[in-house]
């Protein structure tokens, strides 16, 4: 019978792995289906949309490309070993962590890979840049409020996959899960 330290790893390589293969999927789908600022229309307030980004989050560029990418495996990384220890600490007399905060976890963790994927191959892999200078695909683009002449108001922002998934944790994180990232933070100071 499996232990709760190997059901647990499980579940977040599970969730990793799958939100990293959805990301990916969309990503070549669109990639190879759309052409750079193509834009299709699903619904008045949700459109399709190709668009690269070369910086981090809705186009901000604070340092280099090659800086951003290394940043982003060191941050990968350190998630990892804090999801890890996470796991592990509920061994230690401590209490396991919830399910449902290590869900947020992986989704962090899957948002930023699905990302880090794009930046190191994308440029080699489409042939307009080297290892780890790739462009960060996004598609998701929803203008929700608009003037009179149908210009986008409200939600300018395009973004992917991989971007949801750190949004979202981050938010259900500090909505419903305050008290497990203070509880951890504070074990770990001990």
């Amino acid at each position: 019978m499996m232990n709760r330290i190997a059901k647990q790893r499980i579940l977040v390589a599970a969730i990793v792995l799958l939100a990293v293969a959805i990301d990916q999927i969309i990503k070549v789908y669109i990639k190879t289906n759309f052409t750079l600022g193509e834009a299709r229309e699903i619904t008045s307030w949700f459109y399709l949309c190709f668009v690269e980004n070369d910086g981090m989050a809705f186009g901000i560029e604070w340092f280099s490309k090659l800086l951003l990418t290394l940043f982003r495996i060191v941050a990968v990384g350190v998630l990892c070993w804090y999801c890890n220890r996470l796991i592990v600490r509920g061994t230690e007399g401590n209490t396991p962590v919830r399910t449902g905060y290590l869900t947020m976890v992986a989704l962090i963790i899957a948002g930023a890979l699905g990302n880090i994927i794009d930046c190191v191959f994308y440029g080699k892999i489409y042939g307009y840049a080297g290892w780890m200078y790739g462009k960060v695909v996004d598609m998701f683009y929803f203008p929700l409020i608009r003037n009179a002449a149908g210009e986008c108001l409200f939600f300018r922002p395009v973004f992917n996959f991989a971007d949801s998934c750190i949004t979202i944790a981050v938010a259900m994180i500090l909505i419903w899960f305050t008290k497990d990232l203070n509880a951890s933070l504070g074990n770990e100071k001990k």
